[in-house]
């Protein structure tokens, strides 16, 4: 009684803590609407005392009683006595989408606050709604345009946009943003992670122009469970009744009509028989178009099942063994986030090149172009939120902002047929709060979208030479997903780990979501001898070797498919802030073990024809 009761407490709180930076989940598909981009060089100021915000008594200018004073005013001296402490017009320039880190040396460790200006031109339409977009900011974002605040957004890697169509203005317009990228305990991730904290705008920016009454969001997927019942669901920004809403997809000759109901929604559920359906070998795609009188949306979406059954995973009805590596949002030869498609499409086809038929996007929501082209490539996708290692698990606050990023990835990506498993976090430790925190999580996910399995990396602790599973999430979540690294943080050297077992509480398919250990690419030596590649490869083969005695074993995503940049990583020879676990170097090099997994992958590939 006494958790229960904790339990939704938690929940009343949590509510009540999401209004404070007045979180509003993005529009759907912004891709497809009338917009106006705004990437490309912005001025920016750095401040790590935050000058630009605050006044001498460390009082907000925004909410001082004129409102003006910071930064945000971007303001330009009027007469030579005026006093302006700084200018936007001749600051430096940063390219915009992109992380300070990367673009500036002195910045490579910064974590602090940076303000960003861009004008722009804009012709509002009367009767039109604007609104600013951001695809990504990390981590806290404070939006002002033409000198008015438009909103606060918290979370370095979900979209988000503001209303701007009561400040726009024609003609030339300012908008600037504050970036703090600095970690918090209280946040999500929190103070403590494995990966480059890059601060900034790191994805695209847009001017997005719709009508008044509005498509804000839909989905289409097939119900789970059934390769030919389709559910269509959409919502218009507003509860306007009688919207004409048309669906087609014309290579099926499919075309549905249907009105908004009193709360501008839609929701039909339709049998459609010859449906082509998604796999990694026949990735298939539909152009598909919702229309009003107003709007025209196109979309492109592959239509799949997936659900488990006993100790299986069924992709289409179908039994799958998921092939898998993990993936950070960065490119390894160039300093930073990845920057566009070419570096996507580079990363998602290294893991294709090595038999992969899926990929961990971790440990946070990858950009949403990323999960396009894996739809377009055939990879199904592990999606993640950063509730990692040690997070607040009493703070409604920090709940809520779990939540909400929760929220934010499922909505942006649920029309995206590789995703098949939404993940509520990684290695988090057993506690009575953290299991109320992630159990509400995987409970939100299921509300959002019953199509899809729901998971998070588990840990695992060890009885003598018995690996044991029995975390009480796994009751939860749709498999036993969970992190070893036997052979390299403990266990031993690679030879001797085989002579563990896995004692595995619950009946669900098992996929193994990291184990693997450090390598210097282009250090040899013999398999005994650390930070080798012969070290790496012996610990692979003996790795599947082990992992291969689990009978429910259906994946794995060993870490990492390429090396990545961590501050946690200081060893001078080998390391040199640099996470050294993946499998091709940051040369592009790869590893001897890269060849020992394609190998296996190979093998499971022709084991599930």
């Amino acid at each position: 009684m006494l958790k229960l009761t904790y339990r939704v407490l938690l929940i009343c709180l949590s509510l009540f803590a999401s209004v404070s930076y007045a979180q509003v989940t993005a529009i759907q598909n912004i891709q497809a609407r009338k917009v106006q981009s705004l990437n490309g060089k912005w001025n920016y100021i750095i401040d790590p005392y935050e000058n630009g915000y605050y006044d001498y008594r460390h009082e907000p200018f925004d909410k001082s009683k004129s409102g003006t004073g910071g930064f945000f005013d971007d303001r330009v001296q009027k007469d030579k006595s005026e006093l302006i402490e700084y200018d936007f017009d001749h600051s430096p320039q940063m390219n915009i989408p992109g992380d300070w880190n990367s673009q500036l040396e002195k910045l490579e460790l910064y974590e602090g606050n940076i303000w960003f200006r861009r004008k722009f031109d804009a012709k509002p339409e009367k009767g039109k709604k604007y609104f600013i977009y951001f695809a990504a900011v990390n981590y806290e974002a404070h939006v002002y345009v033409n000198g008015k605040k438009v909103g606060i957004h918290k979370g370095g890697f979900t979209p988000f946009q503001f209303d701007v169509t009561s400040v726009l203005k024609a003609g030339e317009n300012s908008i600037v943003v504050k970036v703090d990228n600095t970690r918090k305990a209280d946040e999500i991730p929190t103070v403590n992670t494995d990966w480059w904290n890059y601060g900034g705008i790191t994805r695209d920016v847009f001017l997005a122009e719709f009508p008044e009454h509005f498509i804000s969001d839909y989905k289409l997927q097939l119900v789970k469970g059934n390769n030919n019942l389709l559910s269509f669901t959409l919502k218009l920004n507003d509860a306007t009744p009688n919207q004409e809403i048309t669906l087609s997809i014309p290579e099926l000759k499919l075309e549905k009509k249907y009105k908004t109901d009193a709360e501008g929604r839609v929701a039909d559920d339709f049998t459609w028989n010859n449906l082509s359906l998604w796999s990694p070998e026949t990735p298939k795609l539909y152009a598909v178009n919702i229309k009003t009188d107003k709007e025209d949306i196109n979309d492109k979406i592959g239509f799949r099942t997936i659900q488990v059954d006993g100790d299986s995973i069924l992709l289409n009805g179908k039994s799958v063994f998921l092939r898998g590596i993990s993936i950070h949002d960065e490119n390894p030869l160039l300093a930073g986030r990845l920057r566009g498609e070419g570096d996507m499409r580079m990363m998602l086809q290294w893991a294709k090149d090595m038999n992969c038929n899926y990929v961990r996007l971790a440990h946070y929501p990858h950009n949403e172009e990323m999960i396009r082209l894996a739809d377009e490539m055939g990879l199904l996708v592990w999606a993640e939120v950063p509730v990692y290692w040690t997070i607040s698990w009493t703070n409604p606050a920090t709940y809520a902002n779990a939540k909400q990023q929760l929220t934010d990835l499922i909505v942006r990506d649920k029309n995206r047929a590789s995703v098949i498993v939404w993940s509520v976090g990684n290695e988090t430790p057993l506690s009575d709060a953290r299991l109320s925190f992630m159990t509400n999580l995987v409970e939100t996910a299921r509300t959002l979208d019953d199509t899809r399995l729901v998971a998070a990396a588990l840990e695992v602790h060890r009885d003598g030479n018995a690996m044991v599973l029995n975390d009480p999430l796994g009751e939860k979540i749709d498999l036993v997903s969970f992190n070893e690294y036997a052979g390299w943080y403990w266990g031993g050297n690679p030879s001797e780990i085989t002579k563990y077992t896995f004692n595995i509480k619950y009946n669900k398919p098992v996929v193994v979501t990291e184990f693997g250990g450090d390598a210097l690419g282009g250090f040899h030596a013999d398999e005994n001898t650390r930070w080798s590649e012969e070290y790496q490869e012996a610990l692979y083969k003996n790795q599947i070797t082990l992992l291969s005695k689990i009978g429910a074993l259906r994946g794995m995503t060993p870490w990492i498919l390429t090396d990545f940049r961590s501050p946690r990583r200081q060893h001078p020879i080998y390391q040199n802030f640099w996470n050294r676990k993946g499998l091709i170097s940051e040369t592009g090099k790869k590893k001897k073990a890269y060849y020992i997994l394609k190998d296996f992958y190979g093998q499971m590939q022709t084991k599930y024809k």
